[in-house]
């Protein structure tokens, strides 16, 4: 599965804590957009949808969330509740978040600007396109170079 969790290095003393987010160090990308979620209700879910290019860091700066995950080959569940370390979710990848603390803000970094074209909306669809022969044959034809 194109997910990943990442360790980030933790800076500080008595004064407090600092992490860095850079590219080609701790982010494997450009980052072309930063947007991040806050004050969302607990029973609320949210995400349900995949990207077909785009690649993203989920960070939660304060709080908790629950992240379902699926490549196609069955969902996963990931808690993410530790500022020091990041979500790197790839494409092609089902995601929603739900079971968020009342604290919590999610702080996404993603490698594209916003584009419409690019989400995967209906989870039938997804499960149809991640499983395409032509898509697996690109995937496969990418892995031996």
């Amino acid at each position: 599965m194109q997910i990943q969790r990442v360790q980030l290095q933790q800076h500080g003393d008595e004064r407090g804590m600092l992490v860095a987010l850079e590219k080609d160090r701790n982010v494997p990308f450009e980052i072309r957009r930063v947007y991040y979620l806050f004050a969302t209700r607990n029973q609320v879910h949210r995400g349900q949808h995949a990207h077909r290019h785009l690649n993203q860091l989920a960070v939660t700066v304060r709080g908790s969330v629950t992240f379902l995950l699926d490549d196609g080959s069955g969902p996963v569940e990931v808690v993410l509740d530790d500022p020091s370390q990041g979500l790197l979710l790839g494409s092609m990848v089902w995601r929603e978040m739900y079971d968020f603390s009342e604290d919590c803000v999610l702080m996404v970094l993603a490698d594209q600007l916003y584009d419409p074209a690019d989400y995967i909306t209906n989870y039938d669809e997804f499960l149809r396109e991640v499983n395409s022969p032509m898509l697996l044959g690109d995937v496969a034809a990418c892995q031996s170079r």
